[in-house]
């Protein structure tokens, strides 16, 4: 809160959520890892092959969170909403691990 009441600028509370990237050998083993991520719940995973043919099978989750807090060093929430952002986050994180 001190860190918000001092901000001049726009502050943002942001939560990242897991991704973890996987260098596949074959096409079908990240298509199965695809398919395996997908059926878990990481429904933004995919699957890009680059210029050289390096495939890369990424499992993402779903679990993002960002929230505007000030707005031009205005502060926009209250403490009591910050708190409850703050317990939302720790929850994402609990099921990311």
């Amino acid at each position: 809160m001190t860190a918000l009441e001092k901000a001049t600028g726009d502050a943002v509370f942001k939560f990242e959520p897991f991704v973890l990237h996987v260098l596949c050998r074959e096409l079908q083993d990240a298509q199965l890892l695809h398919s395996v991520a997908i059926d878990s719940g990481f429904r933004n995973s995919g699957i890009t092959v680059g210029k050289g043919g390096k495939i890369t099978m990424a499992v993402r989750s779903t679990h993002c969170l960002e929230v505007p807090l000030s707005h031009k060093g205005r502060l926009m929430v209250s403490e009591e909403y910050i708190e409850f952002l703050v317990h939302v986050a720790n929850q994402k994180m609990e099921e990311n691990i």
